[in-house]
């Protein structure tokens, strides 16, 4: 069994001129063990042996994504779990995407791990066409982890928009300022992945990863972490979830989503 976790840390899990979260980033981790970690908002991980300590501490490999224009993302393995391949995605997304591929036993698994541009919902669309074209070439075992910055389709958002000041609900809504834009994840569902959160059944409010005790200012009780699978993922997808206690409601202004795989190391 292959657990996948993916987690926005807000600003590399350090505040500036505030808390410096990182241990209790690092505490968190370490209590739900991944084999596959796709984190995101990696500011200042990519200078100074930054990622390398952070994943030394925790027993992975880590394989950074730098960005064009935001902050790093990544994928980060634990061994024994072989890693074939391991890039980004070479488009010119707000922040990044990784792209890392490992063995097992039921052949080639492909995670990314992205964080869409949060301020434009046209732009988001255009990352997430780049990602359904990535998937698409990865292989029968793909999964797509990370901040999508974008609300879920076929659910009415009204009323948790309605409660955001307008410079933060703007960014949810498309060029007429009245309809929501779902359009990013729309087009990966349309592209065949699935969301694994959705297809366990739990109640919405559970699914809930922002905002939390930390911060959020810009959010209303909004799902926008997800963990999209191809079929054959979405196949071997168990107790997708996310983590919510005393140390998530501190650490990060999103709460960590996890799923185990029925898949084993090749």
């Amino acid at each position: 069994m292959l657990r996948v976790m993916t987690w926005n840390i807000r600003t590399g899990g350090r505040d500036r001129g505030g808390a410096d979260r990182l241990d209790r980033v690092v505490r968190v981790v370490a209590a739900a063990r991944p084999d596959v970690l796709a984190l995101q908002e990696l500011r200042d991980f990519d200078r100074g042996g930054l990622l390398a300590e952070v994943a030394g501490r925790l027993g992975l490999r880590p394989h950074l994504a730098r960005s064009w224009f935001g902050q790093p993302v990544a994928v980060l393995v634990r061994p024994p779990l072989r890693v074939l391949h391991a890039g980004r995605v070479r488009r010119p997304f707000h922040h990044a995407a990784a792209r890392v591929t490992v063995a097992t036993d039921a052949g080639p698994l492909t995670v990314f791990s992205t964080h869409l541009n949060p301020y434009a919902g046209g732009a988001r669309r255009a990352e997430a066409d780049w990602l359904a074209a990535a998937v698409r070439r990865a292989g029968p075992l793909a999964l797509l982890a990370g901040d999508l910055n974008t609300l879920e389709p076929a659910v009415d958002h009204t009323e948790r928009l309605a409660r955001l000041p307008e410079h933060y609900r703007r960014r949810h809504l498309r060029r007429d300022r009245r309809t929501v834009d779902t359009r990013a994840v729309a087009r990966l569902l349309a592209a065949g992945l699935v969301d694994l959160w959705a297809a366990g059944g739990a109640p919405a409010a559970d699914g809930l990863t922002v905002p939390t005790r930390h911060g959020g200012a810009e959010f209303s009780g909004m799902r926008l972490d997800y963990l999209l699978g191809s079929a054959a993922v979405a196949g071997v997808a168990r107790d997708c979830r996310v983590l919510r206690d005393d140390e998530t409601d501190h650490a990060s202004d999103h709460y960590p989503l996890l799923v185990e795989l029925a898949l084993d190391p090749a």
